[in-house]
């Protein structure tokens, strides 16, 4: 059973940010299988029966195409997804925890399909309202946004901002509070994903 992330499981990402190589992620591998991958496990599982399954991040980066050649991600992430590209998230790194859900990816069709449903007045206006709910119990909202408004759309829309985004994801960062360490934090995380619900579901019903 899932009995929190322990204080190891953030000195470990710590260390790991001044010394990211092969030597130290060899001598410590303990640590992360032990103290971050296992209870990263457990807290998927337990959240399962009302999200449904989800997946371990694995720890590897893919330097192919980056500059940064460090080896290895200095955060674990757990992943449910609700529809291609949507879903629930949950990470935990030297700052301690975070939580999101939204709509983090996307295709070219996808990202047509969800600007037709912002600009059409049933379901842009049920955007709104999800996303005003969330900004006020304190969830920031967050994604890739065009610098400008897309091409076609009027600038005195009502919705420009909405249109303006490629990724519309909430977050809450609550760092590393007492009970992080504790069984207590898989229901902080709970209740920050049923929080977050409406938004998952809205884009669950626009992309199918």
């Amino acid at each position: 059973m899932f009995s929190g992330f322990p204080t190891t499981a953030l000195d470990f990402y710590e260390d790991l940010e001044a010394d990211n190589s092969k030597a130290f992620w060899t001598s410590h591998k303990s640590i992360y299988d032990t103290d971050v991958r296992a209870p990263m496990v457990e807290l998927l599982a337990e959240l399962e029966p009302e999200f449904g399954s989800g997946k371990v991040f694995r720890p590897y980066r893919d330097v192919r195409f980056s500059k940064d050649k460090s080896p290895y991600k200095t955060h674990q992430g757990g992943f449910v997804e609700a529809c291609p590209g949507v879903g629930f998230y949950v990470q935990v790194d030297a700052s301690g925890l975070f939580v999101a859900g939204g709509y983090y990816s996307h295709t070219s069709e996808q990202l047509a399909r969800y600007r037709e449903a912002v600009d059409d007045e049933r379901h842009g206006r049920a955007l709104q309202r999800v996303v005003r709910k969330l900004e006020s119990s304190g969830f920031d909202i967050g994604g890739d946004c065009l610098a400008t408004r897309p091409r076609g759309v009027a600038a005195d829309h009502p919705r420009i901002e909405l249109l303006r985004h490629r990724s519309l994801t909430a977050g809450s960062n609550p760092g590393c509070p007492d009970w992080l360490g504790t069984p207590d934090a898989a229901d902080h995380v709970r209740q920050s994903w049923r929080a977050m619900r409406p938004l998952v579901d809205w884009f669950t019903g626009v992309f199918g």
